[in-house]
């Protein structure tokens, strides 16, 4: 994500609807993609088939908030999985699941909780309502030794969104609903070749 600190999120109840999303995204040059859990009952497979269908994205599951969709993410072979919450059970299973899992975090507190209970990556959600400077207000009184964890900034963005916040210090922004016409893709066409130089 270093390179490219960016994340697309698709919600279908089927899956295989986002494949023409992810034919495109794939060919715009977007490398991280979430694929939202639900409790469609094939997801798992067809979590599967679309990861070996797109090889070349790293794929993972969005709107986790159980463990039933944490196994699902594992089962699936997905990368990682994010949640829009704060929860210890969660974190604790995904690493025994051997699972990247990023929490996410609105207050002070959930971000200090986030790192105690080892998340070195974060989602600040929903981040359009707590404003761009909201992460940096953060950085004096949490900092500590260690500076505060990769943060992603989630909900409400769009792609004009994401350079701004990149420079008001969050490390990556996810874009979801926001990608529905043309202009929308065209603007993240225009970005994805923006972040590769």
């Amino acid at each position: 994500m270093h390179r490219q600190p960016l994340l697309v999120v698709l919600r279908a109840y089927d899956l295989l609807e986002l494949l023409p999303c992810l034919e495109r995204l794939q060919e715009l040059g977007v490398q991280h993609v979430e694929l939202a859990w639900s409790s469609h009952p094939r997801w798992v497979a067809q979590a599967i088939e679309l990861r070996q269908r797109f090889a070349h994205l790293r794929l993972g599951a969005a709107s986790v908030v159980d463990l039933a969709g944490l196994k699902a993410a594992a089962a699936a072979g997905l990368g990682y999985a994010v949640s829009p919450v704060l929860d210890r059970d969660l974190i604790e299973a995904a690493m025994a699941l051997r699972l990247q899992f990023v929490p996410g975090v609105m207050s002070p507190s959930e971000v200090h909780l986030a790192h105690l209970w080892g998340c070195s990556i974060v989602k600040l959600f929903p981040a359009a309502a707590l404003g761009r400077s909201y992460w940096q207000r953060l950085a004096a009184p949490l900092a500590g030794a260690d500076g505060l964890p990769f943060c992603i900034a989630a909900g409400g963005l769009g792609p004009a969104d994401v350079e701004p916040w990149l420079a008001a210090g969050v490390d990556a922004v996810a874009l979801g609903g926001s990608l529905v016409n043309p202009a929308d893709w065209e603007a993240l066409a225009r970005l994805v070749e923006r972040l590769r130089t």
